[in-house]
């Protein structure tokens, strides 16, 4: 393997490097760089209660006395209070909840602890660090699953400090909490780590998993507290309050000390124009700016050769593996056998693969890494010099979680955003104070959804009868959903409580992606490449689609949708496939409105259906369309909460739009509006769905939809609908403030368009916000 001198270099060289190869244009890529100044640390003494023994296993870990705030959480857990602990990456949060946890253990022989985790990933982290203590009598495992069969039975019997997540909890131990009544009866604490990312629908099921499991150990006759670890959050005690149902206090005060963050916004530069002298169009083509995909691979392939460690975080599954790939072709040309230092990790690869990468990262065989947010969390990835983040994450708080990976040892460290051709990205990093004026958001979840609380209390009557007082556990809403539960025959009511009638266990998916996993298999050998989630593998996994695994070309030979499998073979096609989709959307109930004359404001219920009905073949270099095919999959029906507006024909017209425009003026503005709501809503362009037409049926009058792209919603609509003048305004100047003249990717254009970003009119669509904004104010 090709060895590279790891370097001396400071956040300011790397930075001024990975600058100075920028050629394509002469303007310089960075938009705006901050420093983000070195802290001091402050400790506290340990607290006269830390059992010796557990002190002692800290200390020999390096850990002479613990920050202030570790000390401060800590021993409000060891008093009883639920805690939730919100400060920066690399705080230091694990040693507040496993010194209560352990001195626990170590004070009660038969005592047991759980800790809950978003990944596996995290809770392997985790066990490594509480085994390194070296303990006696702990036994800490892992119970998830990936977990062999034949080590459950033990870990069930034996282990006192159990990592799971909250799939498994919900599947397994609850379920059979018959046979984990022992470990209930004795469970002293309940860690859930990483608690703000459980938001949206994922939150609102956790909320309710862990209600159910309050249930279950009050049933056993434990009360155990709860001990939440957070990133920097708007509101961490009131969401932590809301996910467990339990009044929490925070600690947020910061006491540990950080080395210096050199964080430069970066903006891919516009590609020459094309030589058009042997054409005879003279039109002036639009400008296209380099792919932010490309960009980081470019800058991780010179980080590496640099010998600067370095993570890049990509957005999506796919476009991890393209970074990796790309990076891995540019330094096997410059070094042969240089590419093996960099890889891809994602969610969907084996378990095997994904420890073995883990392993080359920290162990410093690998030099570069492209990632999903798949290690975002807090994986000790000790000795990072440097993150790039391949287009904004969604919320301010991922994106210093992110940027938080690098400089885990104190040293200064380089952290790289860099944008992608959308609405919301070219925003932020031409408005710095929009990342670091703002303070982090309030995570997201509604436990009253009906569409969760309904799955859950069956849930909860499987496992044991629901009685009065469950039902005040799980809500105010929670008894007209019973009620609604029994007329449909799903509970029956009896006087000891409501019952689940069927046999078997309700099905019931936590993460929202509408089914199980689809295994993607290679045809010629029946080896298990990997999984794809359900409510992706349509556009992902249809017949034709180009599937990338670890850097490997696969195209899709068959999709069987019933039994979750999609059947690929090894190819290397100078192509890549978009699916197209057709979406229709109909009104079901409006829950408020804003009258603003020729401007209506409204929230409500609605129901989307949803189809991919095609799919295009572009080619890899250029982009350029080859040709596209039909595809036959079934529809997909939602109900969930949407805000919308609608315009008057008369406005639009004395806005100076022709009627002939109103499509492309609406279209245009639905997919700014969609792409600049996470900037005021915790989503992602992904959460959500739009639709934009000049008559719609229901409104009978031009309208944009933008909706929640899960059932019964999942609060940000509710949230656009609330700060809809502060969403639209943003939105009107992402449009206006653009350099283009017809419209681009960086203003009203959309990755995920069905029609293929046609038509659109950005010049209207700012008139169209205009008329909204002025009758709104």
């Amino acid at each position: 393997m090709q060895c590279v001198t790891s370097t001396a270099f400071g956040p300011a060289e790397l930075l001024h490097r990975l600058r100075a190869r920028t050629t394509v244009s002469a303007v310089s890529p960075v938009t705006h760089i901050e420093r983000v100044p070195a802290r001091e640390g402050r400790t506290a003494p340990w607290p006269d209660w830390t059992d010796p023994a557990v002190r002692d296993a800290f200390t020999a870990q390096g850990v002479t006395t613990p920050w202030e705030h570790q000390a401060a959480a800590a021993t409000l857990a060891r008093e009883g209070t639920h805690v939730v602990l919100a400060t920066g990456t690399a705080s230091g949060k694990s040693l507040a909840y496993q010194l209560p946890a352990l001195n626990a253990l170590a004070e009660d022989p038969k005592a047991t602890v759980l800790y809950l985790s978003p990944t596996k990933a995290l809770a392997a982290d985790q066990l490594r660090a509480l085994r390194r203590l070296g303990l006696d009598g702990i036994r800490p495992a892992t119970f998830d699953g990936d977990t062999p069969r034949e080590e459950r039975e033990w870990i069930r019997q034996h282990s006192r400090f159990v990592l799971t997540n909250p799939d498994m909890l919900h599947h397994s131990l609850l379920p059979g909490h018959g046979r984990w009544g022992v470990f209930l009866r004795r469970l002293r604490y309940v860690v859930i780590d990483e608690c703000h990312t459980y938001r949206g629908v994922f939150g609102s099921h956790v909320a309710h998993v862990l209600r159910r499991l309050r249930r279950a150990t009050a049933r056993y006759g434990s009360s155990p507290t709860f001990v939440l670890a957070s990133a920097t959050s708007g509101d961490p005690a009131g969401s932590a309050s809301r996910l467990t149902g339990l009044p929490v206090t925070a600690v947020t005060e910061d006491s540990s000390p950080s080395g210096a963050v050199t964080f430069a916004l970066w903006e891919p530069p516009l590609l020459p124009p094309p030589d058009v002298s042997d054409s005879s169009d003279t039109s002036e083509a639009p400008p296209i700016r380099r792919s932010a995909l490309r960009e980081t691979a470019d800058l991780l392939t010179d980080s590496v050769v640099a010998g600067t460690r370095t993570l890049a975080f990509i957005r999506s599954r796919r476009g991890a593996e393209v970074v990796a790939s790309l990076a891995r072709q540019s330094l096997n040309e410059a070094v042969p056998g240089l590419g093996d230092r960099v890889a891809a990790y994602r969610g969907g690869y084996l378990r095997e693969d994904r420890r073995a990468i883990e392993r080359a990262l920290l162990s410093g065989e690998l030099l570069g890494l492209a990632s999903t947010n798949a290690l975002e969390l807090g994986v000790d990835l000790s000795g990072l010099d440097a993150v790039l983040i391949c287009g904004y994450p969604g919320t301010r708080a991922s994106l210093w979680q992110q940027a938080g990976r690098a400089g885990r040892s104190g040293r200064e460290a380089l952290a790289v955003l860099v944008a992608r051709d959308d609405p919301l990205d070219t925003y932020l990093v031409h408005h710095p104070e929009a990342v670091f004026g703002s303070p982090v958001e309030a995570t997201v979840l509604d436990p009253g959804n009906p569409y969760v609380l309904g799955p859950q209390l069956c849930c909860a009557a499987s496992e044991a009868p629901l009685t009065e007082a469950d039902l005040a556990l799980f809500g105010e809403p929670a008894a007209a959903i019973a009620a609604q539960l029994v007329a449909e025959g799903v509970l029956r009511k009896r006087p000891s409580g409501w019952y689940w009638t069927h046999r078997g266990r309700p099905e019931v998916d936590l993460r929202g992606t509408g089914g199980a996993p689809v295994a993607v298999v290679e045809a010629a050998t029946g080896r298990l490449l990997g999984t794809v989630d359900h409510g992706s593998s349509h556009a992902m996994l249809h017949p034709g689609a180009v599937h990338l695994h670890q850097g490997v070309s696969y195209v899709v030979d068959d999709l069987d949708l019933e039994d979750a499998i999609a059947l690929v073979h090894q190819e290397e096609p100078d192509w890549t496939t978009h699916a197209r989709d057709v979406t229709n959307l109909s009104v079901v109930n409006v829950r408020s409105y804003v009258d603003a004359g020729p401007v209506g404001l409204f929230l409500g219920e609605v129901d989307v259906t949803n189809q991919v009905v095609s799919y295009q073949r572009r080619r890899l270099r250029g982009g350029e369309v080859i040709d596209t095919r039909p595809l036959d999959l079934p529809v997909r029906e939602l109900r969930t909460v949407a805000v919308w507006f609608t315009v008057s024909p008369p406005a639009l017209v004395a806005a100076g739009i022709e009627p002939s425009e109103f499509p492309g003026a609406l279209h245009a503005a639905e997919h700014a509006g969609i792409g600049l709501l996470p900037l005021i809503a915790t989503c992602d362009r992904w959460d959500i769905g739009g639709l934009s037409t000049a008559n719609h049926a229901d409104t009978e009058a031009p309208t944009v939809f933008v909706y929640d792209g899960h059932p019964g919603g999942a609060g940000f609509a509710e949230r656009a609908y609330d700060t809809a003048r502060e969403w639209l305004r943003a939105t009107r100047e992402a449009i206006a403030s653009c350099a283009c003249d017809s419209g681009c990717p960086s203003c009203v254009q959309s990755p995920k368009c069905g029609n293929g970003n046609n038509p659109l009119n950005k010049p209207d669509a700012v008139k169209v916000l205009d008329t909204v904004l002025t009758a709104l104010m």
